[in-house]
C-alpha cells in the first residue's frame, strides 16, 4: 500500500511543475502562430486592412479576423481585405486551422494553391471572389477532410477534376461563375453526404444535367443557373427527397417539366425561368411547403393548374413570358401568403378573381400584356402594402379601385393601353411612396392636382380625356423629371409656375387646347431635355430664353400661332431634333440650322427665310446695292492715306498695345501648376480663340489649344468670363481643382494646371485626340472631326469592351482607393475621354462629391446630372452615394451594348427603362444589341455587358453592384481566357428578376 501512496505524494509535488512546462509550450506555440500571422501580412505587403495587426501584450485570438480554440487559431477569416498576392506554404503552420477564408480579395496564382494540402485539419476552406487561375487538380481529393469548398468566382480553368467526387466528406461544394470547359462530372453524385450543389454561371461548359445529380438524396440546394444546360430535366430528379431549393434558371433546357418534381414535399424554391421549356405545367402538386415558383421566360403552354390553389404557403408566383392562356384560377386569388404575382406576357384572358389583395398581404401585382376583361378588383389594395400594379395592355374597363387611393407603399401605378374611365382615385395622386404612375391611352377624365406625390418623378397621362386649366399649384411638383400630358382637353395658358420644376427633363404637352403666349422667365428649366407643346394656340414670340437651356435637345413648337423672329442663340443648342413648323415665324433662320439636319424644320412659314439655298425655305433677299457702293467708297478713301504715314502709326500703336497687353496680362492672371510644364500663360490666352472652339457645356467652353512649334495640345475649360462669377459656378471650379489635383490614376484624365483672373478661371487638362466617347457611339455625330481629320468609323466591340473597363478602373479607383470616396455625379458618355489609343479617361468633375465615408449617402441641396443618366434615388430624394455613379455607369454599358443614347430607348422612354422592359418581355438579347458592330463571336460578352447595364440600373442601390464587383466582372470578360463568366452579376442578376426592382421601375 505504501507505493500507491508514494505515487499519490510525488504527483501531487509535481503536477505544478508540469502544468508550468505545458503553460509554456502553449505559450511558445501562440507566440509561433503570431509570428505566422505577421509574416502573413508582410508576404501580402501589409494591406492597410490588417494594419492592427502588431506584435502586442494582446493576445492575437482577439484580432477580428481570429477564431481560437482553447487559445490555438482555428479560424482565419480574411473576406474582403483588399489582399493581393499569393497563398503561401507556411500559412499551414497554424497547425489547428479549420477553417480558411480569403474570398473577395485580389489573391491570385497560377493553378491551385497545392501549399494547402499541408493544413491537415483545414475542413472549410473559401477561396472565391479571387483571381486564381490555372487548373483545379486532378489529385484535390487529397483534401479528404474538407466539408465546404468555394472556388466560385475566379479565373480556373481546364476541366473540373472527376476526383473531386471522392471528397465524401463534403456538405458544399460551390464552383460557380468559373470559366471551366468540357462537362459536370457525373461523379459529383457520389457526394453521399452533400446538401448543397452550386455550378452556375459557367457559359463554356454545355452539358445535359447528369442523371447521376439525382442519387444526391441529401441534397437541399441545387443551384446550377445560367450554364448552358441542354437536353431534359432528368425524369428522377422526382427523387431527390430533401430538395428545397432548385434553380435551374437561364439555360437551354427543353421538354417538360418532370411531373414528380411538384411532388416533392420538402421543395420550396423552383426557379426554372429563361429556358425552353414547353408543353402544360404538371398537374399534381405536393409539395405544399413550396413558397416560390418561378417558371417565367419559357415555352410554356396551356392553363395555370388548379392545384396551384392548393399551394397556401406560396408567396411569389412568376409565370410571365410564356405562352398561357385561358383563366387565372380564382383559387390563385384566395391564397393567403401570396405576396408576388408575375404573369405579365402571356395570353390569359377572362376576369380577374375579385378575391386578390382580400386574403393576403398582395404587395406586386403584374398581370400586363395579357387579354385581361373586366375590372382590377376592388379589393386590391385593401391591406395598404402594395408596391406595384403593373396592368397596361388589356382590354380592362371601369374605374380603378378606390382602395387604391390609401395604398401608401405605392410605387408603380402602370394601367396604360386600357379602356379604364371616370375619374382618378383622388387619393392616388398624392401616395407618399409613388414615382411612376402610367395612365396613357385610357378614357380617364378629371382636372389635374393642385398636389402630387413628392415622390413622383413619372407622371404619364397621355391620349385621355383630363381637362381644365394646368393648375398654379404645379409648382409643389418639385421632383417631377417626366411629365406627358399629350392628346388631352387641357387649356388655358401655360402658367409660369410650371417653370419653376427644377428637375423636368421631358415636357409634353401637345394636341391639347392651350393657348396664350409662351412664359418669358423659362431660365429655372435647367434639366429640361425634351419640349413639346406641339399643334396647340399658343401666340406671341419663341422667348430668348429657351436659348439658356444647356441641356435642351429636342424641341417641337409646331402648329401654334407663333411669330416674330427665331432667337439668333437658339442656334448656339446642340438639338438634334427641332420642329417649329406651321407657325407665322419670320425673318432668318439661325445659321446653325442651315444644313439638312433641320431641313423639315420650319416648313409652312412663308415669311421665314434662310441665307443658304435650301429646297423648303425661301433664300433671303440680298443687302442694298447702294449700300456696297458706298462701303466701296469709304475703303478706297481710307486706302488713299499715305501708306508710309499709317504705316508707321500702326507700328507705334501696336508694339504700345502689346507691351500694356503682356504687363496687364501678367498682374491679372495667376497661374498654378500640377505638374511640370512645357508652356506659359501666355500660350495658353493666346490660344482660346473661336477658331479652337471644340465643345461647350452648362458652365463654360473648352478649347484646344497649341503649346509649342510641334503642335502638342492642350484641352483649356473656361469655366466663366466678362463678368463676376456666379456662386455656384466658383463652387464648381474649387470642386474640380480640389478633386483632379489630389488623385493620379491613368484612367482620370490629368489636370496640368489653372489659370486665374478676377472673372475667369481656367482649367488646363492633357487633351486626348479621340474627344468624348458620345461622338463615336452617336450615330448622327459619327462623320466628325476627331484627331485632326475626319472619321466615319466605328468603335468596335473589343474598342468597346476596352472602354468600358478603362471607365470602370477610374471610377473604381475613386470610390474605393480614395479617402474619402469621390462620387462624380454627372457620369455620362460625354465625360468619358479617349486617348490616341482609345484608353478611356474619365472628366469633368465640376459636381464631383468627396463623401465623408465609402458606402454613406449624402444629401444634396439641388439634383445634378443629365436625363437619362440620374438614378432615382438621387432624383427623388437627392441622396446620393456610389451606387448612384453605378447607375450611371449601367446606362453607359447600355450605350456601348445597344448603340443608342441614354435618353433614347423609344418613344419618350429612357434606355435604362427600354432595356429593363425588353430583359422583363423575355425577348431575344441579341436583339438590343447595336446591329453595327454585333458578331456572333461576341455575342455572349455583349449579352453579358447588357445585362451588367440592366443589373446597374437597378431601381434599389442596394441591388447594384459595386464599382469594385463591376471592374472584377468587366475584367473577366475582357480576358479570353476566362470567356464568359459573369461573376458577381447573377447575384443581382437574381434581384432584376425576383426583388422590388422590377416593381419600382416599370418596363413601361
Amino acid at each position: 500500500m505504501t507505493k500507491p501512496k508514494i505515487c499519490i505524494q510525488f504527483c501531487f509535488y509535481t503536477s505544478p511543475f508540469f502544468l508550468l512546462l505545458f503553460s509554456h509550450a502553449t505559450s511558445q506555440l501562440s507566440d509561433q502562430e503570431q509570428a505566422v500571422l505577421l509574416k502573413l501580412k508582410q508576404h501580402w505587403q501589409n494591406p492597410q486592412s490588417l494594419s492592427h495587426w502588431t506584435p502586442s501584450n494582446t493576445s492575437h485570438c482577439s484580432w477580428p479576423e481570429i477564431t481560437c480554440t482553447k487559445g490555438f487559431i482555428t479560424e482565419l477569416s480574411l473576406t474582403d481585405k483588399n489582399i493581393n498576392g499569393t497563398v503561401p506554404p507556411f500559412i499551414c503552420d497554424l497547425k489547428n486551422l479549420t477553417v480558411l477564408d480569403l474570398s473577395y480579395n485580389y489573391m491570385n496564382s497560377s493553378g491551385f494553391p497545392r501549399a494547402l494540402y499541408s493544413c491537415s485539419n483545414l475542413q472549410h476552406l473559401d477561396l472565391s471572389q479571387n483571381y486564381f487561375s490555372g487548373t483545379v487538380p486532378e489529385d484535390i481529393h487529397r483534401m479528404a477532410q474538407l466539408r465546404q469548398l468555394n472556388l466560385g468566382a475566379n479565373s480556373f480553368s481546364g476541366n473540373i477534376p472527376a476526383s473531386i467526387g471522392q471528397l465524401t466528406e463534403l456538405r458544399s461544394l460551390q464552383l460557380f461563375q468559373v470559366p471551366f470547359t468540357g462537362s459536370f462530372p457525373p461523379e459529383i453524385g457520389n457526394l453521399s453526404n452533400l446538401e448543397r450543389l452550386e455550378l452556375a454561371y459557367m457559359s463554356r461548359i454545355t452539358t445535359t444535367l447528369p442523371s447521376e445529380f439525382t442519387k444526391l438524396k441529401k441534397l437541399k440546394y441545387l443551384w446550377v443557373a445560367g450554364s448552358s444546360l441542354v437536353g431534359e430535366i432528368p425524369d428522377t430528379i422526382g427523387e431527390m427527397a430533401a430538395l428545397e431549393h432548385l434553380d435551374l434558371s437561364t439555360n437551354n433546357l427543353s421538354g417538360k417539366i418532370p411531373s414528380g418534381l411538384f411532388m416533392l414535399k420538402n421543395l420550396s424554391i423552383v426557379y426554372l425561368h429563361i429556358n425552353k421549356l414547353s408543353g402544360e405545367i404538371p398537374l399534381a402538386v405536393e409539395a405544399l411547403n413550396i413558397d416560390v415558383v418561378d417558371l417565367s421566360e419559357n415555352n410554356l403552354t396551356g392553363t395555370i393548374p388548379d392545384d396551384f390553389g392548393r399551394l397556401t404557403k406560396l408567396t411569389g408566383l412568376a409565370l410571365f413570358s410564356n405562352q398561357l392562356s385561358g383563366k387565372i384560377p380564382d383559387s390563385i386569388g384566395r391564397l393567403p401568403s401570396l405576396i408576388n404575382l408575375k404573369l405579365f406576357g402571356n395570353s390569359f384572358s377572362g376576369t380577374l378573381s375579385p378575391d386578390f389583395g382580400r386574403y393576403s398581404m398582395l404587395e406586386e401585382f403584374q398581370v400586363a400584356s395579357n387579354r385581361l376583361t373586366g375590372q382590377l378588383p376592388q379589393h386590391l389594395g385593401d391591406n395598404g402594402r402594395l408596391t406595384g400594379v403593373v396592368a397596361f395592355d388589356n382590354n380592362l374597363s371601369g374605374e380603378l379601385p378606390k382602395s387604391l387611393g390609401s395604398c401608401n407603399h405605392l410605387k408603380i401605378l402602370n394601367v396604360k393601353n386600357n379602356r379604364f374611365s371616370g375619374s382618378v382615385p383622388s387619393g392616388v395622386w398624392t401616395l407618399s411612396n409613388l414615382s411612376n404612375l402610367l395612365l396613357s391611352n385610357n378614357s380617364f377624365t378629371g382636372e389635374l392636382p393642385e398636389r402630387l406625390s413628392l415622390n413622383l418623378s413619372r407622371l404619364e397621362m397621355s391620349h385621355n380625356r383630363f381637362s381644365g386649366k394646368i393648375p398654379a399649384g404645379v409648382s409643389s411638383w418639385q421632383n417631377l423629371v417626366h411629365l406627358d400630358a399629350s392628346n388631352n382637353l387641357l387649356d388655358g395658358t401655360i402658367p409660369l409656375e410650371l417653370t419653376a420644376l427644377p428637375h423636368l427633363s421631358t415636357l409634353f404637352l401637345n394636341q391639347n387646347r392651350l393657348s396664350g403666349s409662351l412664359p418669358s422667365n423659362i431660365i429655372s428649366w435647367k434639366s429640361l431635355n425634351m419640349l413639346n407643346l406641339g399643334q396647340n394656340a399658343i401666340s406671341g414670340q419663341i422667348p430668348e430664353g429657351f436659348c439658356y437651356l444647356p441641356r435642351l435637345t429636342d424641341l417641337d413648337l409646331s402648329e401654334n400661332q407663333l411669330s416674330g423672329e427665331i432667337p439668333p442663340k437658339l442656334g448656339l443648342l446642340k438639338l438634334t431634333s427641332l420642329n417649329l413648323s406651321s407657325n407665322h415665324l419670320t425673318g432668318s433662320i439661325p445659321s446653325e440650322f442651315e444644313n439638312g439636319a433641320y431641313a423639315s424644320s420650319f416648313l409652312n412659314n412663308p415669311r421665314l427665310c434662310a441665307n443658304k439655298p435650301s429646297p423648303n425655305i425661301a433664300e433671303c433677299n440680298s443687302k442694298n446695292q447702294n449700300s456696297s457702293k458706298t462701303s466701296s467708297k469709304l475703303l478706297a478713301w481710307i486706302i488713299g492715306v499715305p501708306a508710309a504715314f499709317l504705316g508707321l502709326v500702326v507700328s507705334f500703336l501696336v508694339i504700345r498695345i502689346y507691351r500694356k497687353r503682356m504687363h496687364a496680362l501678367d498682374l491679372a492672371w495667376k497661374l498654378t501648376s500640377f505638374q511640370r510644364l512645357n508652356f506659359t500663360k501666355f500660350d495658353i490666352l493666346s490660344g482660346l480663340t473661336e477658331n479652337n472652339l471644340i465643345g461647350c457645356g452648362g458652365s463654360g467652353k473648352v478649347y484646344r489649344v497649341s503649346i509649342n512649334p510641334s503642335h502638342d495640345f492642350v484641352a483649356v475649360k473656361r469655366i466663366w468670363s466678362d463678368k463676376k462669377p456666379e456662386q455656384k459656378l466658383e463652387k464648381e471650379f474649387l470642386a474640380e481643382v480640389k478633386i483632379l489635383s489630389s488623385i493620379r490614376h491613368s484612367n482620370i484624365v490629368k489636370l496640368l494646371c489653372y489659370i486665374s483672373s478676377d472673372n475667369s478661371k481656367l482649367l488646363v487638362y492633357e487633351y486626348l485626340e479621340n474627344r468624348s466617347l458620345d461622338l463615336w457611339l452617336n450615330r448622327k455625330s459619327r462623320a466628325t472631326t476627331v484627331s485632326g481629320s475626319v472619321h466615319n468609323d466605328i468603335l468596335d466591340w473589343p474598342q468597346r469592351l476596352k472602354i468600358a473597363v478603362g471607365a470602370a478602373k477610374g471610377l473604381s479607383y475613386m470610390h474605393h482607393d480614395c479617402s474619402p470616396p469621390i462620387v462624380h455625379r454627372d457620369l455620362k458618355s460625354s465625360n468619358i475621354l479617349l486617348d490616341s489609343e482609345f484608353n478611356a479617361k474619365i472628366a469633368d468633375f465640376g459636381v464631383a462629391k468627396m463623401l465623408m465615408k465609402e458606402g454613406e449617402s449624402t444629401t444634396m441641396s439641388a439634383v445634378v446630372g443629365s436625363y437619362g443618366y440620374i438614378a432615382p434615388e438621387y432624383a427623388h430624394t437627392r441622396r446620393v452615394s456610389e451606387k448612384s455613379d453605378v447607375y450611371s455607369f449601367g446606362v453607359i454599358l447600355l450605350e456601348l451594348t445597344t448603340g443608342r443614347k441614354a435618353c433614347d430607348g423609344d418613344e419618350h422612354t429612357s434606355l435604362a427603362e427600354w432595356a429593363w422592359r425588353h430583359f422583363q418581355e423575355g425577348g431575344p438579347l441579341v436583339d438590343a444589341l447595336d446591329d453595327e458592330v454585333k458578331e456572333n463571336r461576341y455575342l455572349d460578352e455583349m449579352c453579358c455587358v447588357f445585362k451588367l447595364g440592366i443589373i446597374c440600373t437597378g431601381t434599389l442601390p442596394s441591388t447594384r453592384p459595386s464599382m469594385k464587383e463591376v471592374l472584377k466582372i468587366l475584367l473577366r470578360w475582357n480576358q479570353p481566357l476566362v470567356f464568359g463568366q459573369q461573376n458577381t452579376a447573377s447575384n443581382h442578376e437574381r434581384v432584376l428578376e425576383n426583388g422590388d426592382a422590377i416593381t419600382v421601375t416599370s418596363p413601361n
